[in-house]
């Protein structure tokens, strides 16, 4: 933050009786602590400082003056393997890990929240003082050093900071070596990258004024962590930037530096935040489905969007790209979505998002955020109603940017959606295969099976992770096994193709169709007889799908089995329509049309008979598909392009669906009614969604 704002905010402060911006004094010379092992501290005596940045991301604003009344010690740099070592001696079989941290002088890492915290009552009862970790506000007050720069170097950090920094998928081996870099105005090292540095407070948002010694709110899902780290962007490096994660969870990035001080007392904030729409004024009565029942009349509803954010939105949600989604009927009848929204999928800034369809209702309610470890990437969302009280979302949670350094966590609503339970980690090592993809199903022995992608890339395959246990443990049977060869009649340990779809055949057996990893051209097609043990591939019949595309798979209420996906792969910029598919219409004659279908299958997969474009018909009519997928023409012969897909059936019959930003709903009646062939059969080029880099 610039100096010249501080000068526009210090008479308002000035207005309230507060002094203006204070330093520590020359008893902030770094010391030893007499038995602390090693662990040099600083003195920090009381001050006041702008905390956050107004120029920064949504949840460093507003920036605000703090007073921290009392003083305190902190350590000089991060603790290390060594320090940590001699609390939990069986750390040493985690260095390495990632291919960071392996000497004794490097700054311990794959620490959780809670172990920090614990060293610092082991490190206390040895050394007959309070150690702890710091508030956040300590810890920038400490970082800064009374500068208001966004670095305490100034504006920008010089390259004895910089360890593989940047926007990378995996951590790569560096030196975290602790004290190698300058250390700023108060003799604190290593506040800019070596590694996050865990703070004692729940993450929450800022305060509109001035705070004395902060502590954060009373309660919340994750845990602040701060500093940045290796293999990071480094604007996530500044003073003032925020991160976090759940206290449980640990990675390469995070470790934790200690102050030594007697506790805060001040009582954390109670900030109420707004209800999100999608929370408020919910129907809480379960839904009677025997009536009224959907008849046998064909409906199909006019497609709606159900991605509703204002345009220019720049955090917490983000107008600039929202995909991904994931559907669920609730009990008292409504319908519950959600996605990611960010401004670039690798983004750090990628956060889930959510909007809610009451029943009986035909606008979705205007989105708000529902799931957003700051500064993680949280890619991949899945939603399950278990068909009785409870539903269930799972996601992605991220240790860097980008979709290849994910955990697993989960978490249950009894409420229709209102309320959520804290998030479970159900898979906590970060890595691949953690990416739900919308796809749920419960066996009829009782096990749940969540689809996750495999890989990071376009081919590589889907994993299954698979509970017994109603949702306790999890256990994902192809992890650590070789990856397969997706060939005709070959066997391996995953479903062929990505963003799998899956099912459950009446004998018992797995079905999944995928993205990629095409047999003969066509779109995969894997078949489980040991309950996703092991995987037989085979050409489907049915067309392959590419970017920006993602199929949907479920098995109706009334039995068959439908598949919504795409006649051919969304064509690339100035490249004409190709592809196609042919259906036949109520009078016997033959068509080719283009663009999103439904097909039902009623021999368990083996064949797809009925077959029909997602469209209203009739003339064009232009409309936005948003992500990938842009503005498209809808009509007779042209349905939406590309988008990811998610649809689930309500007892009622009704069948909704979701792609990147449309919501559409139709019956059983509608799918197996033939359409009228287009007059004047249209061979025009599909529309051409933007050109917008890499995608998952």
């Amino acid at each position: 933050m610039s100096r010249r704002w501080h000068l526009l905010v210090a008479p308002l402060w000035t207005s309230i009786c507060i002094p203006s911006l204070s330093a520590p004094s020359a008893a902030g010379a770094a010391e030893a602590q007499p038995g602390a092992q090693a662990i040099s501290t600083v003195a920090i005596e009381p001050g006041e400082f702008i905390q956050g940045d107004d120029q920064g991301e949504f949840h460093e604003r507003p920036a605000h003056r703090v007073r921290i009344t009392r003083p305190y010690h902190i350590a000089t740099s991060s603790v290390t393997n060594a320090q940590y070592e001699r609390f939990d001696p069986t750390h040493v079989d985690l260095r390495g890990r990632d291919e960071v941290s392996r000497g004794d002088d490097e700054a311990v890492v794959h620490v959780s929240w809670e172990q920090a915290g614990a060293f610092c009552r082991w490190l206390s009862d040895q050394e007959g003082r309070n150690y702890r970790l710091p508030t956040e506000a300590e810890w920038e007050y400490a970082a800064r050093a009374g500068t208001t720069t966004p670095y305490h170097t100034g504006a920008s950090l010089d390259a004895s900071f910089h360890r593989n920094q940047g926007e990378h998928s995996n951590p790569v081996a560096v030196d975290l070596t602790v004290g190698q870099t300058p250390a700023n105005a108060w003799g604190l090292r290593d506040v800019h990258g070596l590694v996050e540095e865990w703070c004692a407070d729940w993450y929450g948002p800022y305060p509109r004024g001035a705070v004395v010694d902060p502590v954060g709110p009373v309660a919340g899902d994750f845990r602040v962590s701060r500093g940045g780290s290796h293999s990071t962007p480094l604007a996530f490096l500044r003073s003032a930037a925020r991160m976090g994660t759940l206290p449980e969870d640990s990675h390469a990035m995070i470790g934790f530096r200690v102050v030594q001080a007697e506790p805060v007392t001040t009582q954390p904030s109670r900030v109420v935040s707004p209800t999100p729409a999608w929370a408020s004024g919910v129907d809480p009565s379960p839904r009677d489905w025997t009536k009224p029942r959907v008849d046998d009349t064909p409906r199909f509803a006019v497609p709606t969007s159900s991605v509703n954010i204002p345009a220019g939105s720049d955090g917490p949600l983000y107008s600039h790209h929202n995909h991904c989604p994931a559907i669920t009927v609730c009990p008292n009848g409504d319908l519950f979505a959600i996605w990611y929204t960010t401004r670039r999928e690798p983004g750090r800034e990628l956060a889930v998002a959510a909007s809610r369809l009451r029943f009986g209702e035909t606008e979705w309610s205007p989105a708000a955020p529902f799931w957003d470890a700051p500064g993680r990437n949280d890619h991949g969302d899945a939603l399950w109603w278990d068909g009785r009280q409870t539903l269930y979302h799972f996601n992605g949670l991220g240790a860097v940017g980008t979709w290849a350094n994910l955990a697993l966590v989960m978490r249950t609503s009894t409420d229709n959606g209102v309320t959520w339970s804290p998030a479970k980690l159900i898979n906590t090592e970060h890595g691949l295969r953690n990416m739900p993809i919308a796809n749920v199903v419960r066996t009829r022995t009782g096990k749940m099976v969540l689809c996750c992608d495999a890989v990071t890339g376009g081919d590589g395959g889907t994993a299954v992770h698979v509970s017994v246990d109603g949702g306790r443990t999890w256990n994902d049977p192809g992890r650590g096994r070789p990856a397969p060869v997706f060939a005709e009649g070959e066997t391996g340990a995953w479903i062929a193709g990505i963003h799998a779809g899956l099912v459950e055949l009446n004998d018992g057996r797995w079905l999944a169709l995928g993205r990629g990893d095409a047999i003969n051209g066509q779109m995969p097609k894997s078949v489980s007889a040991d309950e996703g043990e092991t995987w037989r591939y085979s050409a489907s019949g049915l067309p392959a799908i590419a970017g920006g595309q993602r199929l949907t798979l479920l098995r109706l209420n009334e039995g068959p089995l439908l598949l919504v996906s795409f006649t051919n792969p969304r064509p690339k910029p100035d490249a004409a329509s190709t592809g196609g598919m042919e259906f036949t219409g109520a009078d016997g004659k033959r068509f080719t049309s283009y663009g999103m279908f439904a097909a039902l299958s009623y021999d368990e997969g083996q064949t797809w008979p009925a077959r029909r474009l997602v469209s209203m018909g009739g003339e064009p009519r232009t409309l936005d598909g948003g992500a990938w997928t842009g503005r498209f023409e809808m009509d007779a012969s042209h349905a939406e392009p590309a988008g990811y897909l998610d649809a689930k059936q309500s007892p009622d019959g009704l069948i909704h669906l979701v792609s990147s930003k449309l919501s559409y709903r139709f019956n059983l009646a509608w799918l197996q009614q033939p359409t009228d062939a287009p007059a004047g059969q249209s061979h025009r080029a599909e529309p051409h969604p933007p050109t917008l880099g890499a995608e998952t």
